[in-house]
């Protein structure tokens, strides 16, 4: 309907009301056309305010945009790192290098460490090649790739891997990249036939084999011509490129010449990098990780002038000479020692800072009474011997105490609240306050053989040794013994297992995360919050960025670091490195050069066979920093606080590896190496990430002792092979018993001489079963020979 034509529908006809009463909720035409077009109008306007609003947004969307590809694009910014990387060993890199280098520069005397500015592309851009069966350099490389460009030829033939176009070590590589987090990718092909059906076909089919092994946005480009090269620089030229996450929270260089200052004689030199800095601006007060070496302090960072303008024209008379180029500095930064981040490592352990406690007043009156006794009791002394000297004169009887205090096993935990038969002194076993025996019905009842002595008694030790030789392999056919161990023949089982306790429950006992600590957690740091100190420390990081500081070199300058009281043998081995691998120097956050319990979750990777051990010494690439570790390994529990001890990294399933090591902030990628030899390179042994920074995290390690029923009559069981002596079944026997077909039970009493013993279970047992009991002690990690892998040698 058009116009002033509004549907007016009939009114409604009450039959008891009045006629005034009938037009009150009655309107004129009039009015009602106006209402209708004031809220026609008010639609209108809330529709172009919320145009307005959503157009607003994509043009600040696009503004930032424009203004990243500027940066990107401008002098300002660092030059863009291109990493080729063969997937397979018969692709000739070089020549692909040669081809970009002469395309992106005309003069070959302007390319320094791989990098060039090019003005036909308004771009620079530096190239590295990742030598192929390098492990190492190729890591490192892909660690600062801003592209990490794949090269595949089509003549290659790899029959040893699924796909024709990437060998074993490509394959390797490919999963470690992903570990650490891929950049913008992209995929080269090389020997392309000439003849147009037949490169496209092939181009084609190489495309689709390879999809499946890269992102979804990463493009394949023909790279055999001139044109191909070409035609890829004027795409990358515009190309937004992403990088992993973990790049952008910390600052970072990448050294185009290393070189070391030696101090006279001492054995530090000051350690000198060159190179274009990254991702974020660096303080010349705060600390930097270098690769491999360690943690270090600056003594002064220079701002030099930038080698490679992308308009060399305004710079031309400083481009006539390339030592008088690289000898100008522009500006000069120096530490503040009131501001400078300390280097601190290590807390300083205080031997006398036990715990100590004030006496009650109990003990002070038991003191008073012996101190009485001892003054009565009558000593035979030396003539001339004074009070002070007497005190130093042990009598006899205290000696003949003294050795019966040795002969008895001292337990390092304390006694149970609960009492149990024969458990007088037992400080072994921590319960939760319920009794630790089982309500099982009629446990005063006699079993049927309690008359009747073990045989065990008249076996020998051979016999033992034979008969549970026998039974081991015959249980080996049938599963695994995960945490079994064998009770020793000549060692009481309460001396080889004293720092070993019984749980009630795993789930839901008790245990103490600060007690029995060993003396390596007095050389730790540990936070109070570890979460809100990450965020706190981030959040200042930021602040501080923002500030533009008069300490801090701003992002894309061409800095030299000098980093100070590096050792002069491990900045040798640097400066051999950095003819093979880039050499980085990373800035640190707040509080990350202590040393503190990090626990990572890892995962054991898929090309790696041989067996990995809790405390081996394996070397953590946690971001862009570096450092050796020895780890236990654990799983994890959701529902409790306490996680079982993997003896060793299993194969296909995640666990938790803890390790002394200099605190870092998540998120970052994880890559665990380990050497095979003393000449021989480092393979990957597992892959993760790093979860959280926790020293109170209980890892609990498990061990199993195992029985086998000799009499068994119903629920009540004759069990042998578990102890050796009565002395120990007494010792153990407030642990809870169970067995591997799921009943629960308890220890009676001891029979015989040689560690047999009489059990009562909840259920009705059967002889081929087997009796378990589970004790637990804490396990910590192994404090490492050295902290960084160039130390190692």
């Amino acid at each position: 309907m058009g116009g002033t034509r509004v549907q007016v529908n009939k009114p409604h006809k009450s039959r008891f009301s009045s006629k005034s009463s009938r037009n009150l909720h009655k309107t004129s035409i009039k009015d009602r056309i106006a209402t209708a077009k004031s809220e026609r109008n008010v639609g209108k306007g809330a529709r172009a305010a919320r145009i307005q609003r959503n157009k607003m947004i994509r043009d600040q969307k696009r503004a930032a945009i424009l203004k990243e590809k500027r940066e990107l694009s401008g002098s300002r910014s660092p030059p863009r790192v291109i990493v080729l990387f063969a997937l397979s060993a018969s692709v000739d890199l070089g020549s692909l290098a040669d081809d970009l280098m002469s395309l992106l520069s005309k003069d070959s005397s302007a390319v320094l460490s791989g990098t060039v500015a090019s003005p036909e592309y308004k771009t620079r851009i530096t190239v590295l090649e990742a030598p192929h069966g390098d492990l190492l350099s190729c890591m490192e490389m892909a660690k600062v790739a801003d592209l990490l460009v794949f090269v595949a030829s089509t003549r290659s033939l790899c029959e040893e891997t699924d796909s024709y176009y990437i060998d074993s070590f490509g394959n390797q590589c490919l999963s470690v990249f992903r570990s650490l987090g891929l950049p913008s990718t992209a995929v080269f092909l090389r020997d392309l036939p000439t003849e147009l059906k037949q490169r496209n076909e092939l181009k084609k089919m190489c495309s689709s084999s390879l999809a499946s092994e890269f992102p979804e946005d990463c493009k394949f480009f023909p790279a055999d011509t001139e044109d191909d090269l070409h035609k890829f620089l004027w795409l990358f030229k515009e190309q937004r490129l992403k990088v992993p996450h973990w790049r952008t929270q910390r600052s970072y260089l990448m050294a185009h010449k290393v070189d070391a200052v030696h101090n006279g004689n001492s054995e530090n030199c000051t350690l000198i990098l060159t190179g274009y800095l990254r991702a974020h601006s660096l303080s010349v007060n705060q600390l930097v990780h270098v690769s491999g070496a360690g943690d270090f302090q600056l003594c002064k960072i220079e701002v030099l002038k930038d080698p490679f303008p992308l308009n060399p024209r305004k710079n031309q008379d400083l481009m006539d000479s390339d030592e008088m180029h690289d000898d100008e500095v522009i500006g000069s930064l120096v530490p503040d020692p009131q501001n400078q981040e300390a280097l601190v490592v290590e807390n300083i352990p205080d031997p006398l800072a036990g715990e100590q406690t004030w006496p009650t007043e109990a003990e002070i009156t038991k003191a008073n009474e012996d101190q009485k006794q001892k003054k009565i009791r009558k000593r035979r002394l030396p003539q001339g011997t004074s009070e002070y000297q007497a005190a130093w004169i042990v009598d006899d009887s205290e000696e003949e105490l003294d050795s019966d205090n040795e002969d008895d096993d001292g337990m390092v935990l304390d006694e149970m609240a609960d009492g149990f038969p024969g458990q007088e002194g037992n400080k072994f076993l921590e319960f939760d306050g319920d009794g630790a025996s089982l309500r099982l019905g009629d446990s005063e009842e006699e079993t049927d053989n309690d008359s009747v002595m073990m045989e065990a008694d008249n076996m020998t030790r051979e016999k033992i040794q034979d008969e549970l030789k026998e039974r081991k392999e015959a249980h080996a056919a049938d599963e695994e013994f995960p945490d079994e161990v064998d009770t020793p023949l000549d060692l009481p089982a309460r001396k080889r297992f004293a720092k070993y306790r019984g749980l009630k429950s795993f789930r839901t006992s008790s245990w103490d995360p600060k007690e029995s600590l060993p003396q390596d957690y007095s050389r730790i740091f540990e936070f109070d919050n570890f979460k809100r100190t990450q965020k706190l420390v981030l959040a200042k990081a930021l602040e501080l960025e923002q500030e533009n500081r008069e300490d801090c070199v701003p992002v894309g300058s061409y800095a030299r670091l000098h980093i100070m009281e590096v050792p002069s043998a491990l900045a040798s081995k640097l400066i051999i490195l950095a003819k093979t691998l880039p050499v980085t120097a990373c800035g640190l956050l707040k509080h990350e050069s202590k040393i503190s319990v990090l626990h990572f979750s890892v995962k054991k990777h898929e090309t790696y066979d041989a067996p990995i051990k809790s405390k081996e010494e394996l070397i953590f690439h946690c971001g862009f920093r570096q450092f050796v570790g020895r780890p236990v390994f654990s799983s994890e529990f959701i529902n409790t606080d306490k996680n079982k001890m993997e003896r060793f990294l299993h194969a296909g399933r995640f666990s938790v590896a803890s390790i002394y090591a200099p605190i870092s902030f998540p998120p970052l990628p994880t890559i665990i190496l380990k050497r095979g030899g003393e000449d021989a390179s480092h393979a990957v042994a597992a892959v993760g990430s790093l979860k959280t920074v926790d020293p109170d995290r209980i890892i609990l390690k498990r061990v199993i002792l195992t029985g086998y029923p000799q009499r068994v009559s119903k629920r009540k069981a004759s069990v042998k092979h578990m102890f050796y002596n009565p002395e120990d079944v007494k010792w153990f026997k407030p642990v809870e018993l169970y067995t591997k077909r799921g009943l629960r039970g308890r220890i009676k009493e001891p029979v015989g001489t040689h560690g047999a013993m009489k059990c009562l279970l909840n259920g009705v047992l059967e002889q081929s079963d087997t009796i378990c009991m589970n004790l637990y002690k804490r396990a910590y990690p192994k404090w490492p020979n050295h902290r960084f892998p160039l130390l190692e040698f």
